[in-house]
């Protein structure tokens, strides 16, 4: 038996492993590839890269760290999470991996727009399509951008870009806008244009992005979808943890969610989906695991 299986190998999952391998730990790391992480062409917010480093770059240096003390990356996909005697009996596909603890740091996945897959990640790459105004926003200074999204989430997101840009446009995703007059208030006072869609087909137009909508074409320099994500909490929600409404899994100030033994840390977890902020909480959550099983049973050497 593991003394941790992490699941997912992102930012949080492999910080973790680089934690617990460290403490001398007995861990398993199973990951499905499909880390949000690895879709970002170069961050110039992360600590430490002063010229920016792509997503899979980093990843790439964090899954060599962590192997360097041992750790290793299975490529699979983790079906349930069986909270048992002693720690858990955790199944992928008609295998059986056991562990002491669990730590699941499994991210999200950004809800898209309607945009050909092949076009999306061309985009995506030449920075046409963002996804996070916290990380990137600064790349977007003083560029017209548009945004697709509508009610309070999209509006959020177009004030929040308005710190950046005079020239903000926010763009229904269906038909006409879903904004009550608060919303419409506060886009008004911010002098950001409000377009009732649909905003389909979105489409790579030379050096810009160009949508089209009933009030005609509209070409930007980026584009930012405010259209949610889906939270991939599901294996510890069927384990029976608590989540938000949203699916969030909901943890204490030491990464714990309510089946003893299971963690959670990253962008699955409420808070500021961020790099640096899903590092911190699976340093936290991995210190707690090692006195968890300190206290069970002395790590000695």
């Amino acid at each position: 038996m593991d003394d941790c299986i992490i699941i997912g190998a992102g930012p949080a999952g492999l910080t973790a492993a680089i934690y617990l391998t460290r403490f001398h730990l007995s861990i398993r790391l199973f990951d499905c590839g499909s880390s949000r992480a690895a879709l970002i062409p170069c961050t110039h917010n992360h600590a430490g890269y002063p010229a920016g480093v792509a997503g899979t770059e980093l990843l790439r240096l964090m899954l060599e760290q962590a192997e360097k003390y041992g750790a290793t990356r299975e490529q699979a996909e983790v079906t349930a999470i069986v909270p048992v005697a002693g720690g858990f009996d955790v199944q992928i596909g008609d295998r059986t991996a056991k562990a002491r603890t669990v730590l699941l740091a499994t991210g999200v996945v950004n809800n898209r727009p309607d945009m050909d897959p092949a076009e999306h990640d061309a985009a995506l790459q030449r920075g046409l399509l963002r996804y996070c105004p916290i990380c990137d926003g600064y790349e977007v200074t003083d560029k017209r951008v548009g945004v697709i999204g509508t009610g309070d989430h999209g509006m959020r997101e177009a004030i929040f870009l308005r710190g950046f840009t005079p020239d903000i446009t926010l763009i229904a995703p269906g038909a006409a806008h879903e904004l009550d007059d608060a919303c419409r208030a506060k886009l008004d006072e911010a002098g950001i244009v409000h377009v009732d869609g649909p905003c389909t087909p979105i489409r790579i137009a030379g050096d810009r992005i160009a949508v089209e909508t009933p009030a005609g074409p509209l070409t930007f320099d980026s584009i930012y979808p405010a259209l949610g994500s889906v939270i991939r909490s599901k294996l510890a929600v069927a384990a029976g943890a608590n989540a938000s409404q949203d699916g969030c899994l909901e943890v204490d100030e030491h990464q714990r969610t309510s089946i003893p033994g299971l963690f959670a840390a990253g962008d699955v977890v409420k808070g500021l989906d961020q790099i640096s902020h899903a590092m911190g909480e699976a340093g936290v959550a991995a210190t707690t695991i090692r006195n968890l099983l300190a206290e069970q049973r002395p790590i000695r050497r």
